[in-house]
């Protein structure tokens, strides 16, 4: 938060300066951020607000997310240890940073291949990677104070909090999430033993002095053993009253020299600066101890965001937004925290931390700091922002005279951490003004709309009565305007019943003259049909005369094609048989020439081979010769 390690300050009367620059609209803005907005909007986390993620009687985790306004969200876990107990081993999917509150104990954790402890006091910093495993185990000392460790944890890329994977794991989840064929492969244990295992999953935080601890703490061995490599032996060696071969030492911020001390209070940051384990994260740490009646100068982080937890005491916070932002996106604020509340301030707002009269305020944080060192730049001081601008501009700037900016910028007694008696009680009461401002604005805004809504409801009424008296009014117009149109009807029905009567009567005589002229009609078309008819006999006995005749013509025709018809299918019939009977004859006349040819043959005493041999063609023409006699 602060960092003023070398740089030069001169005190001057804050008051001329706070009053000024509150005063010009140009520069910070005049309207005020209520309490409940700021939780709201995820700036402000009160103590009680925290998710509670695990509880048992050895110890409890809660965690708050947190929001700078502008990255996030950030993700905070504060870890409560009572004495001799031991938060059982997890795997870190983020980087981790942390400061011990109260107690002690001993951080165990996987550095590449070996087992690296820590041991933990009140004001200790560290950081693990995220992809290592770690436990802590809390000390049992006379004091019986419980180990409260506050971590943050962050991607190292761009230090927020990925919520779908979570911060960690248990060992255990990862391990028995395998199928227990497996497990038993990799464990070569019988499947009994991984059996059990499942079924006696111990909670995140436990006793180290159970009967049972010494048989869990065992099975948690071989679960890291088995997924760190074989060299992790040692892991759980300080809960077995063993030592780990390698020690590290972790960076204390109360040992440390503070970047700015006097008798309103001392400031101290810690970044990869100060401690090479921050090498690799862009997590600092800062921490701030006012007396009563004190208050941290106006200043604004322009490379920095901060989360800050209140550690001890209350005090009241006052946030400024200078940007030309939206009213709905930037606004204003002060809010009173108390120990285990969380505040964030985003960086380019200017802020000021003050302590009441009868209590300290003491509080540390985290800041997410950029590629480059952050610098405060404060609004007091020899080295302030309004110390090198030009006087006769920034004289411009606030609508006032050189003289009075000299006057404001005129060296002071006190900087960085001022006296400030009864400040924070005023930034109370104005914040109390604030909310009950508010509140009035609340129920004059529900009043009026109240009103509101009680006149449209009369403007409703009112419109509906109209309409009800404007219905009437046109039912009693409609009810008139139907008595006439039935008036109207009424007349229109006698009359159209008299026209109804004279039609009839021009009807009746209508129809007499057109029975009169159908029956003349009747009569001549009864002749007309007689003769009709007649015609139509004589026509229809001619025209059966002449299908008589033409009918027995075709039935002689057809007779005549019938019997010629059975004429030639009898010749055909027996041309066909004397075909037939030919071919028998002549295959019979075959049959008794080649049998005759044969007895010839035979009689002849010589074969038809040994004829062809010495005749050559004479023998088959001699025996075509002798069919041919044979056949005549």
């Amino acid at each position: 938060m602060l960092r003023l390690k070398g740089t030069l300050v001169s005190p001057f009367s804050f008051f001329a300066v706070f009053s000024i620059i509150l005063a010009s609209p140009t520069f910070l803005g005049v309207e005020s951020y209520s309490h409940r907005h700021a939780s709201t909007v995820g700036q402000l986390v009160l103590k009680h607000d925290r998710k509670l993620l695990t509880q048992t009687e050895h110890g409890e985790i809660s965690a708050a997310i947190v929001t700078d306004g502008t990255k996030g969200p950030y993700h905070l876990q504060f870890i409560t240890l009572e004495p001799n107990s031991v938060f059982l081993p997890v795997l870190l999917h983020a980087n981790m940073v942390f400061f011990v509150h109260t107690g002690s104990g001993t951080l165990s954790w996987t550095d590449d291949d070996d087992m690296r402890d820590v041991n933990l006091r009140k004001g200790d910093v560290y950081r693990l990677p995220e992809g290592s495993a770690f436990y802590v185990q809390s000390s049992l000392e006379a004091e019986r104070e419980k180990l409260r460790i506050y971590a943050i944890f962050t991607n190292a890329e761009d230090d927020i909090y990925e919520p779908s994977i979570g911060a960690y794991s248990s060992i255990t989840d990862v391990v028995l999430g395998f199928d227990t064929r497996v497990l038993q492969a990799a464990f070569k244990v019988p499947e009994d033993l991984i059996e059990i295992m499942r079924a006696s999953k111990p909670p995140a935080i436990i006793h180290a002095v159970q009967k049972e601890g010494k048989m869990l703490v065992e099975w948690q061995a071989r679960l890291l053993k088995a997924f760190l490599g074989d060299n992790r032996d040692g892991f759980f060696h300080s809960i077995n009253g063993k030592k780990t071969k390698k020690k590290m030492r972790a960076y204390n911020v109360l040992e440390a020299n503070p970047d700015f001390e006097n008798c309103n209070g001392w400031s101290l940051t810690v970044d990869r600066k100060d401690l090479h384990i921050l090498k690799h994260s862009n997590i600092g740490l800062f921490m701030v101890n006012l007396t009563k009646g004190s208050m941290m100068a106006p200043h604004w982080n322009p490379r920095a965001s901060e989360i800050a937890i209140v550690l001890q005491g209350q005090g009241m916070v006052r946030v400024v937004c200078s940007s030309n932002a939206k009213e709905c996106e930037c606004r204003d604020m002060r809010y009173r925290v108390r120990e285990g509340d969380i505040f964030a301030v985003p960086r380019f707002h200017p802020m000021a931390q003050m302590s009441f009269n009868n209590d300290s305020f003491v509080f540390m944080g985290f800041s997410t700091l950029t590629t480059k060192r952050n610098h405060p730049q404060f609004l007091v001081g020899k080295k302030s922002a309004l110390r090198i601008m030009d006087k006769q501009i920034l004289a411009l700037s606030f609508n006032v005279s050189n003289a009075t900016i000299d006057q404001l910028l005129k060296p002071q007694r006190e900087s960085v951490i001022l006296d400030c008696t009864s400040c924070a009680e005023e930034e109370e009461r104005l914040m109390m003004e604030e909310i009950e401002r508010e509140r009035k604005e609340e129920e004059e805004a529900r009043r009026k709309e109240e009103e509101e809504q009680a006149r449209k409801r009369r403007e409703e009424e009112e419109a509906k009565r109209k309409e009800e008296e404007e219905a009437r009014r046109r039912e009693e117009e409609e009810e008139a305007k139907r008595r006439e149109e039935e008036e109207a009807r009424r007349r229109e029905e006698e009359e159209e019943a008299k026209r109804r009567e004279e039609k009839e009567a021009r009807r009746r005589e209508e129809e007499e003259e057109a029975r009169r002229r159908e029956d003349e009609e009747e009569a001549r078309r009864r002749e007309e049909e007689e003769e009709e008819a007649r015609r139509e006999e004589e026509e229809e006995a001619r025209r059966r005369e002449e299908e008589d005749a033409r009918r027995r013509e075709e039935e002689e025709g057809a007779t005549r094609r019938e019997t010629k018809k059975r004429r030639e299918e009898e010749a055909r019939r027996e041309q066909e048989e004397a075909w037939k009977q030919e071919e028998e004859r002549q295959r019979r006349a075959e049959e008794a020439a080649a049998k005759g040819w044969r007895e010839w043959e035979k009689q002849r005493g010589q074969p038809e081979g040994k004829e062809t041999e010495e005749g050559g063609d004479e023998g088959p023409n001699r025996r075509r010769a002798a069919k041919k006699v044979w056949l005549i």
